[in-house]
């Protein structure tokens, strides 16, 4: 069972780190792999330690899905723009297209946009300001994921 878990655990986290890029949540997914771990008994972790990973985790998946609205905000979008951000995610979360989450709530928030009556060039900068919201929304899961990573390989090297 130890095996089992040490297994689940590493590709938990592997598969977390990919999924801070693919539609897939990335680290609750890590996170997991790092309580299999720990459950395993082979790394172990300090209640503390998992505690402020699992508060920091929670925040970043609520971001992930926030950040990219603040961006349409920031770069003049309206509400328009904000639900077509909403829309357009959703849309690429399901639809099987390439990079389908990018290219979701770019055209959902230029469409939005456009929608509300605002010009192609304005709406063009919301719909960046939303791309914008994205990346840094999944610089932070990645980071995030490499970090409990690290967590993870330092707990096996003890």
């Amino acid at each position: 069972m130890e095996i089992l878990l040490v297994i689940l655990g590493v590709l938990a986290l592997l598969v977390g780190l990919a999924g801070a890029v693919l539609p897939l949540p990335g680290p609750p997914l890590s996170f997991l792999g790092l309580l299999l771990l720990h459950w395993s008994g082979r790394a172990t972790f300090s209640s503390t330690t998992l505690i402020v990973l699992g508060i920091v985790t929670f925040i970043i998946a609520v971001l992930d899905y926030l950040v990219p609205i603040w961006g349409v905000r920031k770069f003049g979008g309206t509400t328009y723009g904000t639900y077509g951000t909403t829309i357009g995610l959703i849309l690429g979360l399901i639809l099987p297209i390439p990079g389908g989450m990018f290219v979701g709530a770019f055209v959902g928030a230029m469409g939005g946009e456009m929608y509300g009556g605002m010009a192609s060039g304005k709406a063009m900068r919301a719909a960046f300001g939303s791309f914008l919201g994205f990346m840094a929304g999944m610089f932070m899961k990645v980071v995030l994921c490499l970090v409990m990573i690290g967590y993870a390989i330092a707990a096996f090297i003890k």
